[in-house]
């Protein structure tokens, strides 16, 4: 059984429209459905309206990935595919990263999730209901397509369009355009079993798999194609104790779990997908197709560990000098004793009395070693995409409707919601998030007969509708409920201390749940055509217009292909972009549990366009003279590329620079305490009636510890000044962060793509393919005259945490009924700002720097057909167990990670699997 893997070197796509108007499916089949040996031969959908056309004839490059290639990898998640055969894709396990630890957000030229387009079968793909709050710099704030949900026995090919392109798909083409495209055979089958374990015995995985190709006798003969999925993956761990747990730990805590914090990839429990594929042409004037989606999994993983000593609002609300003591009497007359702490011991003499005493209650009681929340989610993915398209003369015509609904439905376990002391439950539903995302395109393409150039001039044009909605649920009453024992530190009934809603990660309240919506539409249209046999020449215009709420915006691209003679083809584009924010970053509102000065802290996020947002502008605006604001996002885009043969070999090089300005991102975080008290004495209060105990530089400020709304909010709300519901539940917190631009960058970069056939000995057939990405970001300006500029810190973790250097080579082998492959890959060095802890002080910088070093994995695979169609396959990834740099012992025990999460070949180790496969 000889594989050949479509795997294009010298591919590349005119990216010169927005979708591919092409003629009905059955009747091209003859022409797209074949693999061929030579990557000059390949076939691309994305991005041209010429029928047929070759990969190698057009000005912007792409990569080509075969339905082989994607399924001879020995993993399941299509992201670890993409990584592997994709140098500039970046992605790796999140850990501890709230909603990033269910869909993990990925970069394709160092740029967020959010600026590459997704397609399946040339029609956007709807987004994720996830908003990467915690994303290591790089993505904080990016709201991508989830594209874990694609199985890739589903796949006929994968297409990398590395390029911008803007101008002919609309906002996201920033960085680029993957389009995956679905089987459409008409007939076959195939399965795929597979199970898998790392070296350390953990992280079981298994997947079973099909796909079934049935003819439809309609018409002129049309396919169903349809495939599923069923896998879960087992948790592993990569931990070390934590210094503080140690340290409870032989002070006799005999209660503190050894790790007490676990790092390392969540269980994915119940992952189901299931995509199918149909088209009927009924003659090659019409045909009707559809395909579409459901898929569902959990998703569950660990949280940081709340220290029964010292975690604030919780356990002890002055660094663990003492115990924090509710007063559980109706009258707040309870006379409950003081409980010390020495030595990581709590008074064991103050700590029984209180416990005997039903008046008086210490979290202690209930978790003696602390506690670490359990955080996931539920997730369910479905779509459905329809339309009509055929030849109508010289006019191709596509007329399609796409719906896309992605939901979260989060949960959090072993945790509290302190301010209901001993009441508290601990588990919770703190809500979830709904997008919705329905597309309308209309798309044609005439070619046009002449006597001037080579070819027909294209001539297309199009109209597109989009309409996203961004839903937030309010979570269980417990989840967000303000109880008796609340954080104000102020007398009875005002609150305890203690700190409300569910312990990591708090519900959404009924004022911050509810839809928001944002509508747009788009006209284009292009040309493109061989001014000579060696010349191609194209052009693309579009207007976009988001009329309910940004503006609009007109976008161009100009390429050229020049084949210089029958070895050399010299390429280049230059175009303008956008990115536009989603209604989920321009209404979300959302708090998160983030290391800052070396401790955790409750940090929120808040739409400007909230009355508590406009609270916030307008106190920025009064101390720096400037507003903050949220729109589009502007990018140029540049290339120039060269592809030829050298001996056997078929080599492309190519160069990209992509410059953004006015970066979308979540704001460094503002403490606004002092803003809220001034506004608190503007309105005539005075300090006392605020609760305000201290006077810092100047500056009334309440104490830290009783967080930034802990006295003043409520104080403003009881006297009729600020509506504290609009702040969403955050009572708690120490400081607010937004969507805004702000900032500029610079990314450039070099892909070099080599691949060549021979014959290692008679009768075998061996392929050889490099790939290599150089990519360099800058941050060109840090918004210094902007509300809330970016800081330093989170500037290199947007220049460094993703490698400037990544490269593989791969070696395919064929010899009869046996298979083989092997595989070295390349990370370069790389910058994790450990746990986010980026210091917003003075001069800012990361509290636990780390930087990593270049590492090396090597991959092998066999197979072995035993009989006609049926192979068994055994395959290593990470053969020789490699690590990244540990991290030193000092970050390392801050929070109990051995490794830096950020690590682009991930920290599992190796990891061996078996597969059985079967094609019919």
């Amino acid at each position: 059984m000889k594989r050949m893997l479509l795997r294009t070197t010298t591919a590349s796509v005119i990216a010169a429209s927005a979708f591919c108007v092409s003629m009905p499916t059955a009747l091209a089949q003859d022409e797209s459905s074949g693999a061929s040996s030579s990557s000059s031969d390949v076939v691309i959908t994305v991005g041209t309206r010429r029928d047929a056309r070759s990969a190698a004839d057009t000005p912007a490059p792409v990569d080509v990935i075969g339905g082989d290639e994607l399924l001879n990898q020995g993993d399941t998640d299509i992201q670890n595919i993409l990584r592997t055969s994709v140098p500039s894709y970046n992605v790796n396990t999140q850990p501890i990263s709230d909603a990033a630890t269910l869909i993990r957000p990925a970069n394709l030229r160092g740029l967020p999730p959010d600026s590459t387009l997704v397609l399946v079968n040339n029609k956007r793909r709807h987004r994720a209901a996830v908003i990467t709050f915690l994303g290591g710099g790089l993505s904080d704030g990016s709201q991508g397509p989830d594209i874990s949900v694609i199985p890739t026995i589903a796949l006929k090919q994968v297409e990398v369009l590395r390029d911008g392109a803007s101008s002919q798909y609309g906002s996201d083409a920033i960085a680029g355009v993957i389009n995956f495209v679905l089987k459409d055979a008409p007939d076959g089958a195939s399965f795929e079993a597979e199970w898998g374990q790392t070296y350390e015995g953990d992280g079981d995985q298994y997947s079973i798999s099909a796909n079934l190709g049935l003819p439809i006798p309609v018409g002129q003969g049309g396919f169903f194609n349809i495939s599923g999925e069923y896998g879960e993956i087992d948790a592993t761990s990569r931990s070390v104790q934590r210094d503080d747990a140690a340290a409870l730990i032989a002070a006799g805590n005999t209660a503190v779990a050894n790790p007490a914090q676990i790092w390392g990839q969540p269980n994915v429990n119940d992952d189901f997908t299931i995509f199918a594929n149909m088209a009927v042409p009924f003659s090659e004037a019409i045909e009707m197709y559809t395909f579409g989606n459901y898929a569902e999994r959990e998703v569950e993983g660990g949280f940081f560990f709340r220290n029964p000593n010292t975690r604030p609002g919780v356990f002890s609300n002055d660094g663990g000098a003492t115990l924090l003591v509710g007063d559980l009497t109706a009258d707040g007359s309870g006379m409950c004793p003081t409980i010390t702490i020495t030595d990581n011991v709590p008074d064991p003499v103050a700590l029984a009395a209180v416990s005997a005493d039903p008046d008086c209650f210490v979290f202690n009681e209930l978790f003696p070693g602390g506690f670490t929340p359990r955080f996931g989610g539920n997730l369910e993915d479905k779509s459905v995409v329809g339309g009509f398209r055929g030849l109508l003369g010289r006019l191709s015509y596509d007329l399609s409707v796409t719906y896309g609904q992605n939901d979260i439905n989060f949960f959090i376990n072993n945790t509290v919601n302190a301010s209901l002391g001993p009441n508290t439950p601990t588990e919770f539903r703190p809500g979830g998030y709904t997008q919705k995302d329905l597309n309308f395109n209309a798309d044609f393409a005439y070619a046009i007969p002449n006597d001037m150039f080579a070819s027909d001039i294209v001539l297309a044009m199009g109209f597109e509708h989009r309409e996203e909605e961004f839903t937030i649920r309010a979570g269980d009453p417990a989840s967000f409920q303000i109880g008796p024992l609340a954080a104000p530190s102020m007398a009875y009934p005002g609150g305890q201390g203690f700190s409300s809603s569910s312990n990591g990660f708090g519900g959404f309240t009924p004022a911050s749940a509810g839809t928001t919506s944002q509508k747009n539409y788009a006209i284009y249209t292009e040309v493109e055509t061989d001014i000579t046999d060696q010349f191609t020449l194209q052009g693309a215009v579009r207007y976009e217009d988001f009329y309910d709420s940004f503006g609009d915006t007109i976008n161009y691209k100009v390429g050229a292909l020049f084949k210089l003679n029958e070895g050399v083809t010299l390429r280049s584009t230059y175009s303008t972009g956008f990115h536009a924010p989603t209604a989920g970053q321009a209404n979300v509102t959302n708090i998160t549990t983030q290391f800052s000065g070396g401790q955790l802290q409750d940090q929120g996020t808040l739409p400007l366009s909230s009355a508590a947002g406009q609270f916030i502008a307008d106190q920025l605006e009064a101390s720096t003279g400037s507003r903050p604001t949220l729109g589009p996002e502007e990018s140029k885009n540049f290339t120039a590329g060269v592809g030829f043969g050298l001996g056997n070999f078929e080599i492309t090089v190519d160069y990209f620079r992509i410059k953004v300005t006015d970066r979308i991102a979540i704001s460094d975080q503002q403490d606004f305490r002092g803003a809220l008290f001034a506004a608190g004495l503007d309105a005539g209060l005075s300090a006392a009636d605020m609760g305000v105990t201290a006077d810092v530089n100047g500056d009334m400020m309440i104490n830290s510890d009783d967080g930034i709304t802990s006295v003043i909010l409520f104080s403003l709300d009881a006297n009729g000044i600020l509506n504290a519901s609009d702040f969403a539940g955050s009572e708690d917190l120490t400081s607010f962060g937004f969507f805004q631009n702000a900032f500029d960058t610079r990314t450039q970069g070099i892909d070099i793509v080599a691949s060549t056939d021979f014959e290692l000995y008679q009768g075998s057939s061996t392929n050889m393919a490099l790939a290599f990405n150089w990519t360099d970001t800058k941050v060109t300006d840090l918004g210094l005259d902007t509300a809330a500029p970016l800081s330093t810190g989170r500037a290199r973790q947007i220049e460094d945490s993703t490698p400037a250097v990544r490269g593989n080579m791969t070696f395919n082998h064929y010899q009869g009924i046996f298979r083989g492959l092997a595989r070295v890959n390349f990370y370069g060095k790389f910058f994790e700002c450990h746990l986010d802890a980026v210091n917003n002080g003075p001069f800012p910088s990361c509290d636990l720097p780390h930087n990593g070093s270049a590492q090396v994995t090597v991959d092998l695979e066999a197979g072995l057909e035993i009989v006609e169609g049926v192979e068994i396959i055994a395959g290593v990834q990470n053969v020789f167990d490699s690590y990244p740099d540990a991290l030193s012992a000092a970050n390392a025990g801050v929070a109990g990670s051995q490794y830096p999460p950020v690590a682009p070949a991930g920290y599992s180790g190796g990891l061996y699997y078996f597969r059985l496969r079967a094609d019919l």
